[in-house]
This record gives C-alpha cells, structure tokens and sequence, in this order.
C-alpha cells in the first residue's frame, strides 16, 4: 500500500525547521495557564508583585536612615536619642521581609502544583486531540518525533512556567519599581544607569536573539533524533540480519552531530549573555560611584521628581539601587533563553494540538435493535445481537436500516497525493454473507480498498455504500464498530492476554473472551503459558510468538462479533500446521458475515464467492476460483505458478 512522504518534525516538510518562533505562542501558552487555573493564578501573581516590591524598597529605608543619622551627627545627638527613629524603620522593613517571605513560599507551593496540573493537563488534552487525528498524520509523521512532544517539549514547559515566566515578572517589576525610586531621587544619576542599560539592551538582542533561534533548532533536532531512535529499536532485529549496523551508526551521528552542534551554539549564545551584561553592570557602578562623589564635590544642582537635594543618603543608597536594578536586568536577559527554549517547545505542542481532527459530518448511528417478525425495527438498550441504521431525517422522523453486511464501492478513484492516483475506478460489490478476496502484488491497491470501507482515507470520486447508506453519512465510530479487523501488522498493548482479547469488546466477559480464542483455536496455546489468560505482555507480546500473537488478534476480532470482517493478511505469520487449524475457526468466524479477505497463499481465497485481481491500482478480472482458472489469466498464472505475487 502506497503511503504519502513522512514529514520533518513537528509536520513542517522538507524544507527544514523555522528560524523563529510563532508570534503569539507566549500569550497563548499564559491564557491556556489562566484558563486552566483562573483563581490560583491571581494570587500567584500578588505573590510576585508584593514580594517585588518590598525587594525594591531597601534603598527608601536605607535613605531614611542615614538621613536620621547625618542629621544626629550635625546636630550632636546622640546615638541612643537617635536610636527610636531609626528602630521603627528597621522593624518597618524587617515586617515586610517577613510577610514577603511567607508569600515567597506560598508562591513556590501554588507554582510547584500549577506548574505540574498544567503538564498534566497539557498533556491530557495532546492525547486527546491526537485521538481524533486522522490515519494519515501517523502515516505522515515520525513516531518517534511525535513521543517527543510528551518528553522534551513538555518538560521546556515546565522550566517556562515554575520559573522563566515568574523570575521575568519579579525581575520586570522591580527594574520598574526601583527605576521610579531612581528618578525620584536623581533623575541626573539615572541617565546614567540608563546609558548602561542601553548598552545591555543591544548586547542582549544581539545574543539572545541568536541564542533563541539556536534554541527552536535545538528543539526540532531533539524530535529527529528521538525520531530515529525509536526506528531503530522497532528495526532492530532487520538491522542486524542485513549487518546495517555501521550504516545505522552513520546515520545516527550525523544526526547527533546536528543536534550537537545547534545545542552548543544556543548555549554558547545563552552562557556568554550572563557574564557580558553582569561585568556591564560592575562597570556602571563604578561610573555612578565615581560620577555620585563628584556630583557631591562640585555641589552640581539635583535634579529629580522629589526636589531632594544631592546628599550622601541619596548617593549611597543609589549605587545599591544600581546593583540591584542592573542585576535585574540580567535575570531578565537570562531568563530570555529559557523562555526561547520553552516557547520553542510550546510551539511544537501547539503545531500537535492544531493538527487538522479527522472530519466526522456522519449523522447516522448504530444502535441495538429488536426485529420482529413483520420486519418493524425498534431500538434496544439491551443487548439483543441484532443492529440497525438509525437515520434521523430533517422533518425530524426517524427510520431503521437493518444491519446486513451490504458493501458497494461504486467507480471509485483515490489517491494518498494528489497527482498520484492509487485506484482508478474500482467497483466492488459484497453481498451480506459473500466472502470477497483480494489478489494482487504489492502496492496494487488491495489493503488502500479496505482502508475506504472503514474510511481511515476519504475517496476522490465515486461512491461507497454500505446497507445502501452513502458512508459520509454514517458517523465514522459507528461505522467501525459494524467492522472487524485483523491487520497483517499485529499490535498487542500492555496488559494481559484476556485484556488484548477483550479490547475487541470491552463489554465481553471471561466467558466470551475463552469462546472467541476456542474459536480461532488460540486456546491450547494460551492455556500453557505461564499465568494461561492472565499471563502480562508487554512489549508488543514481545514474549510470544508471531502466529500466536496474531492468533490473539484474531480472537480479538471475533469476540466483537462484527457483521463485516476485514482480514488483510491475516494468517500471513501463522505456519501452515498452525493455519489449518486456524483456517477452520476462521471459517466458523465468517459464517454468515460479510468477508473482505486480502491474502498471498491462493489456498486460503479459493472458496471465495468472489475473487478480485488487481494490477496498478485497476480491477483486471473478477469472478470465483473455478471461473478464473478457465479465463487462464492473471488468475491462473498465479495460481499454476507461472507468475509470482511480487
């Protein structure tokens, strides 16, 4: 079966990753954050403003104090008359702290659950949106990059919410606070810390902007990686029988070295940020140092919002405000790499959740239905074995279909790309209880057939019935459950083997789940292994044989008890000893069912109703094992050996 191409990560094509991120990730990533926790959020955010605040005000007690004492020192006075009006502000300032501690902490609790309720959700609503994803995403997109986004990309989340986001807040609140207390006291002095910050700005832009984009490449190259490895490890055993294993390891550190080398260069870019704008700021407070002592000497006249004029109080305090208010500006430019690096992530979330659902605009229902004898239909919440269509109609009437198994493919054309049609005017009809086998070499278009039926791909042109209702009608979960499955590619889930069985029909008890394995003749088997029904698999039934695991998968299909089966190759990786035996349980589990059979081994299709030869996606001849043969076609070639399935 034709496939389209596989995406890079994040489905952006071939043409490579994107230099920036998306305008608007950041405020989406915060409203997302408020959506999910709209009465925590506020009271983390008071947390950082008060405790912001009173990080920023030191410099106003430190002003009154000294205030108190160079005025003790003019006028002689004593330290201990002095002492009750310096003693407040200190208990003032000490009160503050403390409070200022406690909501720190309760900021640090609220921010440790929200940060992880948002992981936790984030990703619940990832799975969920992946859920209603279409076949041809996965077909699309590297398994591998895909598990990434619940790993990597999630985890540069975590550091943007618990800490870059909150450490920007209180780092941006106080640069702002102490700025006004600045121009408060000296708006002379001021300019001269803004100077300085003009100068961290550039250097700031300059490399946080290289470090950001390094960081969104980084991102991508992590997806890749994890892309190919999870390749590998599926692969394994095919890498080892053809001795790929140097060519495996070429390719792995050519993308190791990508990776290598986009990382070095986002935190070459993030670490040199830190020192540059910290050795800026020693320098300025020199300047101020030097250029404040000067002011004071030459007696230059303050200028400021206050009216105070230029004393040692303002001077001395002013260069603690200069450390403090330039050390903020480089929390702020630090803390821009992780935000890049967490946006980068956010982003990749973002392009998974926004991801195209599979489009459903079916109105047609399955339902559990009582028949009676005159042929009148009525609904049943009860378990009755018998199904209908229920068509509700605009005039708001409602109609019963019975469930029979009719399935028509009507001069259908398709294509995985356009431009690359992979069936031209196929027409198949099944009646209910025909068997329909399909024969062909690869890529014919066999397994592309049944995918239609169940409409994991959407026709070009034509029509697909089935119990006369056009499939577009029906909504797709309810035409899947009318359909029985059993893939050539067996997958197995976690859990037990009564499990696995009973994911063909959650509701089927113990009982059922032995019926349908005695049926398909997987019983004996299951019943030696070590715990028989409960024994664990895991690992895709890592710990069981092919044929046995597809055995399992074709119990699970029969404890569903579909009217409709779809077996694509379905005994393919069972031994011949082993399909006989399957083959008659098989043949019980068909009975009275609609068949689509797509298979190799002619001996499995021969008693077929109808047998179908494709070639390059076209039906070349139809008709039952015997009709074939005396056509002595492509059939017949098959079937005498001349030619081969390839």
């Amino acid at each position: 079966m034709s496939k389209p191409p596989m995406k890079g990560p994040g489905g952006r094509g071939p043409m490579g990753p994107r230099p920036k991120v998306k305008k608007g990730t950041l405020s989406r990533t915060l409203k997302l954050l408020y959506q999910f926790y709209p009465k925590l959020i506020p009271v983390v955010v008071f947390c950082i403003i008060f405790a912001a605040i009173v990080n920023s005000i030191p410099a106003m007690f430190t002003k009154n104090i000294l205030d108190v004492i160079e005025k003790s020192l003019d006028n002689h006075v004593s330290w201990e008359m002095a002492l009750p009006e310096i003693l407040p502000l200190i208990l003032i300032l000490i009160g503050l702290y403390l409070v200022s501690i406690i909501l720190t902490v309760l900021q640090s609790q609220l921010m440790a659950y929200i940060t992880q309720g948002f992981l936790s959700k984030m990703r619940c609503k990832m799975f969920d949106g992946m859920q209603s994803l279409p076949i041809k995403y996965f077909d699309t997109h590297k398994h591998g990059d895909i598990m990434s986004h619940y790993t990597n990309d999630i985890d540069t989340l975590r550091q943007l919410i618990s800490q870059s986001i909150p450490s920007l807040m209180q780092a941006g609140i106080v640069v702002v606070t102490v700025l006004f207390i600045m121009l408060w006291y000296s708006a002379l002095m001021t300019l001269i810390v803004l100077l300085g910050v003009v100068a961290m700005f550039f250097v700031s832009k300059k490399i946080g902007g290289g470090s950001a984009k390094f960081f969104v490449r980084q991102q991508q190259a992590v997806g890749k990686t994890e892309g190919f490895i999870q390749e590998m490890m599926n692969g394994q055993r095919v890498v080892k029988v053809f001795c790929h294993e140097n060519e495996a390891q070429e390719d792995f550190d050519a993308l190791n070295e990508q990776l290598f080398q986009d990382s070095f260069k986002a935190n070459a870019f993030a670490n040199s940020l830190g020192p540059i704008i910290m050795n800026i700021g020693n320098v300025l407070y020199v300047a101020c140092a030097m250029i404040g002592g000067l002011f004071l000497v030459l007696n230059v006249p303050n200028v400021s919002l206050s009216g105070l004029p230029l004393s040692i109080s303002i001077v001395v305090p002013f260069l603690n405000m200069t450390k403090q208010f330039t050390g903020n500006v480089n929390q702020v430019s630090q803390q821009i790499n992780h935000i890049a690096m967490g946006l980068a992530g956010a982003e990749r979330l973002f392009d998974l959740m926004d991801e195209t659902p599979e489009v459903d605009n079916g109105y047609v229902t399955l339902v559990r239905a009582n028949i009676a004898d005159d042929g009148t239909i009525t609904e049943s919440v009860k378990r009755t074995g018998r199904w209908a269509w229920k068509h509700p109609h605009e005039d708001g009437t409602l109609t019963y279909t019975p469930l029979q198994g009719d399935v028509r493919l009507t001069e259908v054309d398709f294509a995985y790309e356009e431009g690359k049609p992979v069936l031209h005017d196929v027409s198949v009809y099944a009646e209910p209880g025909q068997k329909v086998a399909f024969v062909g070499s690869t890529g014919a278009g066999k397994t592309t057939i049944t995918n239609l039926i169940n409409r994991f791909y959407d026709i070009a042109d034509g029509k697909v019935r089935y119990d006369g209702i056009n499939i577009n009608k029906i909504k797709k979960a309810d035409l899947r459950r009318s359909l029985g499955i059993v893939l050539q590619e067996t997958n197995l889930f976690t859990g037990t083997v009564m499990d696995n069985i009973r994911y063909g029909n959650l509701e089927a008890t113990d009982e059922q789940c032995r019926e349908a394995a005695k049926l398909v003749g997987a019983d004996d088997f299951i019943n030696r292994l070590p715990q028989g029904y409960d024994t664990m698999l895991q690992n895709n039934g890592a710990n069981l044989s092919q044929g046995q695991r597809q055995m399992i998968a074709i119990a699970r299909a029969a404890v569903a008890d579909p009217p409709v089966m779809i077996l694509d190759e379905a005994t393919s990786s069972i031994d011949t000893r082993t399909e006989a035996i399957v083959q008659k349980g098989m043949d019980k589990l068909m009975e009275g069912r609609t068949v689509f059979v797509i298979a190799h081994r002619l001996s499995t299709i021969m008693d077929a109703d109808v047998i179908m030869v494709l070639e390059h996606g076209r039906i070349i001849e139809r008709g039952n094992h015997e009709s074939l043969l005396a056509q002595k076609g492509t059939y017949y070639q098959l079937y005498t050996g001349a030619f081969e399935l390839e």
